[in-house]
């Protein structure tokens, strides 16, 4: 199944931009993936093709025009796929998010622009997900989508080649992921933990856990928190009821 990506935008000459190169650009020429852009501009119905107006209520900046919005996305059919809107006032998307998306039909991504959405066009259309990437403010929703595709297309079926090379990278099981070494053993007086070179892969499996585990704490304690918090759960994932004292 080919993993299909639509981007609705005003720059669409900026994808596939990076994607069409290693990795995902490999996975293109494949056909494990493909990616059509839409022209926002081209839904404007004036003679000036007009996709923003001023604030209402004053301010800064413009604003992306919700019934243009509407029409380049009524567009785009959507096949399965879910509709992301890339805006820093959306949730910031997870690694397990991702994994979602990668492993369905495809994304449709709304690249924002000025101020941002006018946001009529999310109570008219519910089944948008507003997502950003963190608590930064880009120039548009291109750089966004393109971080998220890569995240994506790198999780495809064949693209990294082992199915389990991702299996242990950051994020993946809350926890980021304990550092790495290689040749040459001794580099300006530092040498690679001896632990990795004893050849013992319960002791090296130990240590990777242990830094990754030490390493989020000092680090991501907004990461640590949800580990701790996932870790002390039952099984079940539920709760132990108080027992009702004794009568």
């Amino acid at each position: 199944m080919t993993f299909a990506a639509t981007i609705l935008t005003l720059y669409p000459e900026m994808f596939p931009g990076p994607l069409g190169v290693s990795l995902a650009g490999r996975a293109m020429a494949e056909g494990r993936w493909a990616c059509e852009t839409v022209q926002i501009r081209d839904f404007a119905e004036d003679r000036h093709r007009t996709v923003d107006d001023t604030p209402a209520g004053g301010g800064a900046g413009m604003v992306l025009k919700c019934d243009v919005l509407a029409r380049a996305l009524d567009s785009a059919p959507v096949a399965g796929r879910p509709i992301l809107a890339m805006t820093p006032r959306g949730k910031p998307i997870t690694q397990a998010r991702i994994r979602e998306l990668a492993s369905g039909p495809g994304v449709i991504i709304l690249c924002g622009r000025f101020e941002g959405f006018d946001e009529r066009l999310f109570e008219a259309r519910p089944e948008i997900e507003q997502v950003s990437l963190a608590d930064i403010v880009l120039s548009g929703g291109e750089m966004a989508a393109l971080t998220i595709l890569d995240a994506c297309i790198r999780l495809l079926p064949g693209v990294m080649g082992a199915a389990s090379s991702g299996d242990e990278e950051s994020f993946e099981q809350s926890l980021l992921e304990y550092p790495h070494y290689t040749r040459p053993q001794e580099w300006e007086g530092r040498t690679i933990p001896e632990v990795l070179r004893s050849g013992d892969h319960a002791k090296i499996a130990a240590w990777r856990k242990a830094r990754s585990e030490e390493d989020t704490r000092s680090r991501r304690p907004d990461l640590w928190e949800r580990y701790e918090g996932a870790r002390v759960q039952p099984a079940s994932g539920a709760r132990r009821k108080d027992k009702e004292p004794d009568q």
